[in-house]
């Protein structure tokens, strides 16, 4: 089952990308995360309570949904939405990458949980493959006051998504349904950016368009429903340290996405960057078969 779980997280949003790229445009970005968690918020309640599986939360566990929802439903995607205008994607899969060291951290900050032995050689070896496979478009940039602006922004949407990790551990550890939590959190995600929208004076008419539609109701499902509920029964499952190790199979996905459909060239260091990915998983997720001893025989 954990498996499963972490194939759907990385196949799903490996390829949101694609998806998110066709937003950008004329609608702005917290509109379109607006409108996204909307339509994830609306379908996940909706379901939950037409299949009498919609729990009832108290007040205390309502406020951390809205810091969660605040966190990752939130400020995540509005950092790195606006911090594409000024670095390109590969310093962003980079900066996303550090998600596995930022749940270390906040695990040990907030729950006192002691990081693995596992955890930093196979994060160096997975953030190394993810910084050699974005190495050409790394090395041409130049630094520059803008790209210092994305760079920030980045780091703060990925802080941010592993607080919402650090949170729906809460949730977990209080026993509460995740699918419930997960719902209204995306409810109260889809009013922060409703509001910051109409303090901006934002349209909130969505482009009538297939692409733009199209894209919204595949990240609103398969990026937000079912991802997300994927990749929090995973924190519940594995640990956040091991489910934040799913972003660093974002890029190769991308990459391979765009092979078939733009024309992507692999380079020496693509290649060296997928094998210390897939080593940096091998290192974290490797269990070796344990030795059955046998029973000692009478003479």
């Amino acid at each position: 089952m954990n498996a499963l779980l972490y194939f759907l997280v990385v196949v799903i949003w490996g390829t949101t990308w694609v998806a998110i790229a066709m937003q950008q445009g004329v609608v702005s970005v917290p509109v379109s995360i607006f409108w996204r968690f909307a339509i994830a918020s609306s379908l996940l309640l909706i379901s939950l309570k037409l299949l009498g599986r919609l729990k009832t939360l108290a007040f205390k566990d309502h406020l951390f949904c809205v810091l969660q929802g605040a966190c990752v439903f939130g400020f995540n995607f509005f950092c790195f939405y606006y911090a594409s205008f000024w670095i390109n994607t590969g310093l962003e899969s980079v900066i996303f990458s550090m998600a596995v060291l930022f749940n270390t951290f906040n695990s040990f900050v907030f729950f006192a949980r002691k990081p693995s032995r596992r955890i930093f050689p196979s994060a160096l070896l997975g953030i190394s493959g993810v910084v050699a496979l974005f190495w050409h478009e790394l090395s041409g940039q130049t630094f520059s006051q803008p790209m210092l602006y994305g760079i920030l922004l980045s780091a703060l949407g990925t802080f941010g998504f592993s607080l919402g990790n650090m949170i729906s551990l809460r949730h977990q550890s209080h026993k509460l349904d995740l699918f419930t939590t997960n719902g209204y959190a995306m409810l109260y995600g889809t009013l922060i950016m409703g509001a910051i929208a109409l303090a901006r004076g934002d349209n909130f008419v969505p482009e009538a368009t297939l692409r733009y539609l199209g894209s919204l109701l595949y990240l609103a499902i398969f990026g937000s429903v079912i991802a997300f509920s994927a990749y929090f029964s995973l924190v519940r499952r594995i640990g956040a340290n091991k489910a934040a190790y799913s972003t660093l199979l974002f890029p190769p996905v991308a990459l391979l996405l765009s092979t078939l459909y733009e024309g992507y060239v692999w380079h020496l260091n693509a290649g060296i960057g997928i094998v210390l990915i897939l080593a940096g998983n091998l290192v974290m997720f490797y269990q070796p078969a344990q030795r059955v001893k046998r029973p000692v025989q009478q003479a």
